[in-house]
């Protein structure tokens, strides 16, 4: 593993940037958004639950009188949902410079999405490839533009069972959450690799937090996963303004590069300042990665193609 890139405080001044952050209203991602916004961001707030977005907006609101900030609804397991936020978007802008792939679910029992797909693999993966292939174009005429996509350390533990995505044969709660976290990473080196060989000017870059304090083990996990991450290492986690500062600084630090992973820079990558690390071996398979994109079109109905930046 390398380390480089050391910082506390990722994001410069923003203002007249926009950034989407899914997931906004909690943990990690209400985290983020308070950075951008104390910074001058727009950050348009990417929620399944509007209400509670619309507190963490007036929260965020109430403690930055300037900041500027959209609340829009997003269910990333409901394809159809992902096409109407992005439509919006398209529709009354603000248009993006920045997607941060944030949103996610941890470990729950077994549960199916309507679409008939694993709810961790669709929320955490299907869900944010439709979206970024919805948004990429946007994106692509932006100010800096990144896609940022939040992985997990626990990616290394996992491998992506395509014989069996639905979790039928087999499912452990943390297995299936490590192996939509894989897919997380092997999505964005596809993309990366894509958006390098056509010349775009949007860069794909991975960020993990280590281990940070939110609710997530909470929401949803059950039995020993969520003791153990909920309760009993609770003690040893990072606050969600420390576990923030990796994706913070994937998606505005002027140094970072495409294909890059970031994570905190402490033993285990648990804890600490942002650095430079590396994905696992199976993130950088370039067969997986192809064969990942070609399902995950499929899955989701999405024809994902990475726009001419000529315009020819």
């Amino acid at each position: 593993m390398t380390r480089s890139n050391r910082t506390s405080d990722p994001a410069p001044d923003l203002s007249g940037r926009v950034f989407v952050v899914t997931g906004a209203s909690s943990g990690l991602g209400l985290a983020t958004t308070d950075c951008l916004a104390r910074r001058g961001a727009h950050v348009v707030l990417a929620v399944r639950d509007e209400a509670k977005g619309r507190r963490a907006a007036d929260l965020l609101t109430s403690a930055h009188p300037t900041a500027r900030l959209d609340v829009r609804h997003l269910d990333l397991g409901d394809p159809d949902s992902v096409h109407a936020f992005a439509t919006g978007l398209r529709q009354d802008g603000p248009a993006p410079d920045v997607l941060i792939n944030n949103a996610g679910v941890m470990a729950p029992p077994r549960t199916l999405t309507p679409h008939g797909h694993e709810l961790q693999f669709a929320v955490n993966h299907l869900g944010h490839f439709a979206l970024t292939a919805h948004l990429l174009d946007l994106l692509a005429r932006g100010r800096d533009p990144r896609v940022v996509t939040v992985t997990s350390a626990n990616h290394r533990r996992a491998t992506i069972d395509f014989d069996d995505l639905t979790g039928e044969r087999a499912y452990s709660p943390m297995g299936r959450y490590n192996q939509s976290k894989l897919a997380n990473a092997v999505f964005a080196l596809e993309l990366h690799r894509r958006l390098h060989t056509a010349r775009s000017p949007v860069r794909s870059v991975l960020a993990h937090p280590g281990y940070a304090a939110t609710r997530l083990p909470h929401t949803g996990a059950v039995g020993p996963v969520r003791l153990l991450f909920g309760h009993l290492l609770r003690p040893l986690a990072q606050s969600p303004a420390r576990g923030a500062l990796a994706q913070l600084h994937a998606a505005t630090a002027p140094e970072v590069r495409g294909g890059e992973l970031y994570g905190p820079s402490g033993p285990g990558e648990l804890r600490g300042t942002p650095a430079r690390t590396s994905p696992a071996r199976r993130a950088l398979d370039e067969e997986i990665g192809r064969r990942l994109w070609d399902v995950s079109q499929e899955l989701t109905g999405t024809a994902f193609t990475i726009p001419d930046p000529t315009g020819t």
